[in-house]
């Protein structure tokens, strides 16, 4: 049985390190570059060269963090010394079967009760569950043996920064033997899929090409960090049993376009080619036309700095990624530190939360920029821009990043002031108003699709207000549990339109308008087309730090059932009398439980419990009938149920005016009527008059004009507000 300090320590956190996506863009034809690929340097010239050797060492002798983050990993390479060498039996399984299939949560690695045998726990409802290789699905086992793997490639390159430091051969010797064992084994591990297919876009070790990479970077750094206290024989074996079957037989084939996953798949063969001087495997990396790194730069990084794919926490997957090969490049005499590259770093630092978290959108769950801080010590290292002084000021310097690539003594920062703003390429639409992180922030989401990753949600939103997300996008889960088809990546889930109970098509919408007028800020997007023959525009006003006016104006060829539906944090508090409504059997709606109902065309408020003294009022303005459907949805997971209101209307044009107030005293909401030049009424579905009475008594005027009709809407004091724009506010 293997010893259990090591492979039990931190499986759970190394099988998170293997993150799996899906493969979108379909195999192009390679043509060979012909980049000038310069005469390497001596090792090492991965993951730093030789002076980079020489500036982590007096980074560690002259301050106490560098120190401290050294210890830690001289301290797991000690371990590691201690440790007999027994590898898994086979390869790992797919990160994304490591799932409660009860509860929709990940699972987490409990003891260990046979040899390479564990319990699996449930962290919601505490069952525990055992493995069964019968079928990938239940192969919890094999998502823990991809963790196992995971901690022996981390020990490969921590017993290669210790030797490094110390000139221990010790350390060299162990991480020699961790090499020459996988060398012995590699080649034995079945080809296997995430289905448990022996085809081409499995992996040996893991369970996919992407699973493959992310265990290869790390075997490839810390190689290159002992490689000259190897003998040539040793050398030999390990390239010719273990790297480039990896790289050629295993990574190389089939490569599949602009995506997160090929980026992982150039730097793991490119680092191949950096550490054995193959200039083929280098040229592919960064060349290919097809795939290369400049190609997924060029064609993978929106103008707005954001990865193409739409999700935050692929961009930093992306990210993590692509660094390693921009490092090994650098150290060879290679320039890849493009402006996109640099645009995305800068990116999440316009698009955060005033919290420092990236909304939850699409295949992606809330990213926490600050626990990604330790990469802007890089950014800043290669780039010197003080952009990213603020999150590193805030970030504990005890890190892998600040160690290797870090400056001794960051220069003061200054906090940087958040206004609203607009990205129009990645299609996003920022509205805030308020100081630090109580701040109110909100997001529209309208722009590309985002491919395999995207979710049908145009013009979805997620708002954020007094320290936390309360408008909530459920992001996602675990890929293969059914419960991401069923509520996940339904529209329903998501804060916007859902037509006959059917989700959005793919679409990639647009903002007609954006800006501020009298004190309001205000964004006006079209959803594009979502559906055959309807057109949905949403125009969303911050009038205040604690009011949310949405307006949403549908127009069609044709009746149809539309459902605007918004998840709220918190719990349903009084809600008004209403009868018990049963949930269609369609996606989305049949993961709602304690579903009530009510019609009315006056309008109605909605109140909500945040937290301890944070309540908020949803309401709806008088209009045509609608059927408001209170329920719970699905959160964190299956048992975690989120509030969620739908406005229900059979219409063939309609506009849903309503708002969110984040103080727990609703304002009142009300249509006005908008006349065109003639004097002639406007439907709403085309231009609406909305006027707000805030609770102290403040009254507005917004008029909402998508097609800049000539309209005209009476104000109180018996003058008229006439106007072209899209929007206007009095």
């Amino acid at each position: 049985m293997p010893h259990s300090s090591f492979t039990k320590t931190s499986i759970h956190a190394a099988v998170a390190m293997v993150c799996a996506a899906f493969a979108i863009a379909a195999p192009a034809e390679r043509t060979a570059s012909t980049m000038d690929i310069p005469n390497l340097p001596a090792h090492p010239r991965l993951l730093m060269s030789s002076e980079g050797i020489a500036d982590m060492k007096d980074r560690i002798a002259r301050l106490d963090w560098a120190r401290a983050r050294l210890n830690e990993i001289k301290s797991r390479a000690d371990q590691a010394l201690k440790e007999e060498i027994e590898l898994p039996v086979r390869g790992g399984n797919w990160y994304h079967w490591y799932a409660c299939p009860e509860h929709g949560c990940s699972l987490r690695t409990g003891k260990q009760i046979g040899q390479w045998q564990w319990e699996h726990v449930c962290p919601v409802g505490g069952e525990t569950l055992r493995s069964d290789p019968a079928k990938p699905s239940t192969d919890y086992d094999g998502c823990s043996l991809s963790g196992v793997h995971g901690q022996w490639a981390r020990a490969v390159l921590d017993l290669g920064l210790a030797y490094q430091v110390t000139s221990e051969v010790c350390y060299a010797n162990k991480a020699r033997d961790i090499l020459l064992a996988y060398a012995g084994k590699y080649q034995s591990y079945p080809l296997h899929n995430i289905h448990g297919e022996a085809k081409i876009g499995g992996g040996r070790v893991g369970s996919q090409q992407l699973d493959e990479s992310t265990w290869l970077i790390p075997v490839c750094q810390g190689a290159d960090l002992v490689w000259d206290a190897l003998s040539q024989s040793d050398r030999d074996a390990i390239s010719s049993k273990l790297l480039l079957p990896a790289a050629k037989e295993v990574i190389l084939p089939n490569p599949i376009g602009v995506h997160n996953i090929q980026c992982w798949r150039n730097s793991a063969f490119g680092l191949v080619g950096f550490l054995l001087d193959d200039k083929d495997l280098i040229r592919t990396a960064i060349d290919d036309p097809a795939a290369g790194f400049r190609t997924q730069m060029k064609k993978g990084v929106t103008a707005d700095g954001q990865w193409w794919e739409g999700a935050w926490g692929y961009h930093f997957y992306t990210m993590s990624a692509i660094w390693s090969l921009t490092e090994a490049a650098r150290n060879c005499g290679i320039d890849l530190y493009c402006p996109q590259f640099k645009s995305m770093f800068d990116a999440p630092l316009e698009f955060a939360m005033p919290n420092m978290r990236l909304p939850a959108f699409s295949d992606s769950g809330e990213a926490d920029l600050a626990g990604d801080a330790p990469r802007y010590e890089l950014a800043y290292a290669r780039y010197k821009d003080p952009l990213c002084l603020e999150l590193l000021a805030k970030s504990d310097r005890r890190n892998d990043f600040a160690l290797w690539f870090g400056v001794p003594k960051l220069p003061s920062s200054r906090q940087v002031h958040r206004s609203s703003a607009n990205h129009p390429r990645s299609g996003y639409a920022i509205l805030t108003k308020g100081k630090g992180d109580q701040a109110t922030w909100l997001c529209v989401k309208y722009g590309p699709h985002g491919g395999g990753h995207g979710h049908p949600d145009k013009l979805s939103f997620v708002l954020y207000a007094k320290g936390r997300v309360i408008g909530i996008d459920p992001g996602t889960c675990r890929y293969g549990l059914p419960i991401r088809h069923e509520w996940y990546t339904a529209t329903l889930a998501h804060n916007t339109l859902t037509i006959d109970e059917q989700s959005q098509k793919p679409a990639e919408g647009r903002c007609i308008a954006f800006g501020a007028e009298n004190g309001v800020d205000y964004a006006v997007c079209e959803a594009g087309p979502i559906h055959d023959g309807v057109r949905f525009a949403r125009t969303a006003a911050l009038v205040g730090e604690n009011l949310l006016v949405l307006v949403d104006q549908i127009s069609a060829d044709a009746e149809h059932t539309l459902d605007i539906a918004y998840h709220e944090l918190g719990r349903w508090k009084d809600l008004p009398r209403g009868a018990v409504w049963t949930p269609p059997r369609k996606r989305g709606y049949e993961c709602l439980k304690d579903a009530t109902a009510r019609t009315t065309d006056k309008g109605i408020v909605l109140n909500a419990d945040v937290s301890e003294g944070f309540a908020a009022a949803i309401g709806l303005a008088p209009g045509d009938a609608t059927q408001i459907i209170t329920a719970t949805g699905v959160g964190a997971n299956i048992a975690d149920r989120v509030p969620v209101a739908i406005f229900r209307r059979k219409a063939v044009k309609t506009a849903f005016v309503w708002s969110v107030s984040l103080d727990g005293k609703p304002a009142r909401v009300e249509m006005v009527e908008v006349s065109d030049s003639s004097g002639k009424r406007i439907d709403p579905s085309v231009a609406v008059g909305v006027r707000v009475t805030e609770p102290g008594g403040r009254e507005r005027v917004l008029v909402v004009n998508p097609a800049k009709r000539a309209v005209a809407v009476s104000l109180s004091d018996g003058s008229e507000l006439r106007t072209r724009l899209p929007f206007a506010a009095r």
